[in-house]
């Protein structure tokens, strides 16, 4: 009799491992197929740059998922166009851009462009309430050195595709970058996930044309500023990478599409980068 009643219960707990994989695939196909719906439902030129940006991909390996909280660095209309539908109506959006420190630098001291600045995260709230497609999901906008304490360990996903360089650039006198990292680390969940894409310098170049103001950075660089932050590195990813882009020192990230001509070679070479915050 007790083989009997072991036997069922193993079979019991096999079945609910079961199950429990069933619903799990289920949540992940849907939201696959849910991300799909939406990537095709994009303006063109954001299709003509999926080969180079593979936003499915990318927000896949970094986990983002509907009803999570994320955060998007220097936003614009390219994925927070597509985040907002995605993350649904329990979702929420919050758009990051570089703090005043940072601009004061950027900007020489200008007052009105500092002013304009300041005013950014009402801007973007307003512009970003025309990417929704249809989702109640919540918007917010912040600069970096101005998170306020509410947003203390509540972010899933924190995201800075593309804007490494900035804070790299000035961090030496200004602590631009590792201060930003200092505020992520503050407002991700334990657990939770900082992704990075960034323009990718040779290793081989000097740590001063790679410093940022060309637009690229070494790998191995970020790698050592965020895991001296005290995030763990989970993996890297070769999905953004583009072997025809091989910068020198006379070349900078700008002179590539979109904004550049040199259309023969693309976007830019770029490494994925995931990291996570202690539990």
């Amino acid at each position: 009799m007790k083989t009997f009643f072991k036997a069922a219960a193993v079979a019991l707990s096999m079945g609910g491992m079961l199950a429990g994989a069933a619903t799990a695939d289920h949540h992940g196909h849907s939201a696959s197929a849910k991300l799909d719906g939406i990537l095709a439902a994009q303006p063109d030129e954001a299709k003509a740059r999926y080969q180079y940006r593979h936003p499915k991909e990318t927000l896949e390996f970094f986990g983002v998922e509907p009803g999570m909280t994320v955060a998007d660095t220097l936003p614009g209309a390219y994925y927070s166009r597509i985040l907002l539908p995605y993350l649904g109506d329990d979702g929420a959006l919050i758009g990051v851009q570089y703090s005043m420190t940072h601009r004061g630098i950027d900007y020489k001291g200008d007052a009105e462009k500092l002013a304009k600045h300041k005013a950014w995260p009402a801007r973007f709230t307003e512009m970003a309430e025309d990417w929704r497609g249809g989702s109640k999901a919540a918007i917010s906008a912040h600069l970096f050195g101005d998170f306020p304490a509410s947003m203390d360990g509540t972010v899933d996903v924190f995201l800075m595709l593309r804007a490494t360089h900035h804070l790299n650039k000035h961090d030496g006198a200004a602590g631009t970058l590792k201060s930003a990292l200092a505020d992520i680390m503050r407002v991700l969940k334990p657990g939770g996930t900082l992704g990075i894409v960034q323009h990718r310098a040779p290793e081989g170049s000097s740590d001063e044309w790679a410093k940022g103001f060309n637009g690229y950075v070494k790998q191995s660089a970020v790698i050592k500023a965020v895991t001296d932050a005290g995030f763990e590195f989970v993996e890297a990813s070769e999905m953004n990478a583009n072997p025809k882009d091989q910068p020198t020192e006379s070349d900078y990230v700008w002179r590539l599409p979109p904004s550049g001509d040199a259309k023969d070679i693309g976007e830019s070479d770029r490494m994925t980068l995931k990291f996570r915050k202690p539990e």
